[in-house]
């Protein structure tokens, strides 16, 4: 199933952004996490595997620091569902675990980041 290409303002990203920010509300209020750095070469990687879409998941390892795990789905057109690629998985692949979260891996003149400084 080929999705369609899905491109925000930014206008509605700043919007949300501050939504996810105790600068509007309390849904994160606790956390400092803005976003994740996602270097090109590790995407590359995952999309190597030749996956349909990917998947992220949020997780926190032993020392508090937020992580992203990214994973490789294939679309089942039986259930209409994506399937994620796991190690030992129904489809072979893997979990990455390559980015870095911001703070402290932030661009500070960015028009999403400075809602936040």
């Amino acid at each position: 199933m080929k999705q369609e290409r899905f491109i925000i303002t930014l206008e509605t990203a700043r919007k949300w952004a501050k939504r996810w920010r105790k600068a509007e509300g309390d849904y994160n209020k606790h956390h400092e996490l803005h976003a994740f750095l996602i270097p090109k070469d590790d995407l590359l990687e995952v999309l190597a595997e030749g996956v349909d879409s990917v998947r992220a998941y949020l997780g926190v390892d032993e020392n508090n620091v937020e992580k992203l795990m990214i994973v490789g789905t294939k679309y089942d057109e039986v259930t209409e569902t994506y399937i994620d690629m796991l190690p030992g998985g129904q489809i072979e692949g893997s979990i990455y675990d390559f980015t870095r979260p911001c703070p402290p891996a932030c661009d500070k003149k960015s028009k999403l980041n400075d809602l936040y400084i």
